[in-house]
């Protein structure tokens, strides 16, 4: 059981990827059916975003920020104060992933703008420490790696899909703001 524990949240990225999967099916399973296809993509899209960036992040901050010498330890650097500042750019991240959970066009593709930028950089450096340094550690080179390239891909994928339809999505967005 520690091990399975351990696993999971050694790879919490992956974990919280198909945790968001299986809320989406529940969420789906709540609906009346026949389920359209802008349903099925808004519940995927909606619970990426909660679980994906809101949780990840906010797991990642505390990671960072409380626990910095296990965090080194499990990607295979040494400890250091930049790791504060890692974690508090993940609490920005998590906290706009909450807001964009149920929110409009505009925020959320600011919710994955931003960690896919940094995601993006993050997979950079992990290739430049595998080839430079030799370092496979899990945190470096596990599904840590895989998920910070695709993850921002499958959240941008989802996002056009759910907005592809719509050539007016201001129109319709929840807060009324930019009703016509």
């Amino acid at each position: 059981m520690e091990q399975a524990i351990r696993l999971l949240l050694s790879n919490f990225t992956l974990t919280l990827f198909a945790v968001g999967l299986v809320a989406s099916l529940i969420a789906l399973l709540r609906r009346p059916r026949p389920w359209t296809r802008t349903t099925i993509v808004e519940a995927l899209l909606s619970w990426f975003l909660f679980f994906s960036l809101g949780v990840s992040f906010l797991y990642n901050f505390v990671m960072h920020v409380f626990f910095s010498e296990m965090a080194a330890a499990f990607i295979g650097w040494q400890t250091s104060p930049f790791q504060k500042e890692v974690g508090f750019a993940s609490l920005g991240f998590s906290v706009v992933g909450f807001m964009a959970f149920k929110g409009g066009r505009g925020l959320r593709l600011a919710a994955l703008a931003g960690p896919a930028c940094f995601l993006w950089g993050a997979a950079a450096g992990h290739v430049q420490q595998m080839v430079q340094a030799h370092n496979f550690a899990p945190g470096n080179a596990g599904a840590i790696f895989y998920t910070d390239v695709l993850l921002p891909v499958f959240g941008l994928v989802l996002l056009r899909m759910r907005y592809r339809e719509d050539p007016h999505p201001l129109a319709q967005e929840p807060s009324g703001a930019f009703s016509r």
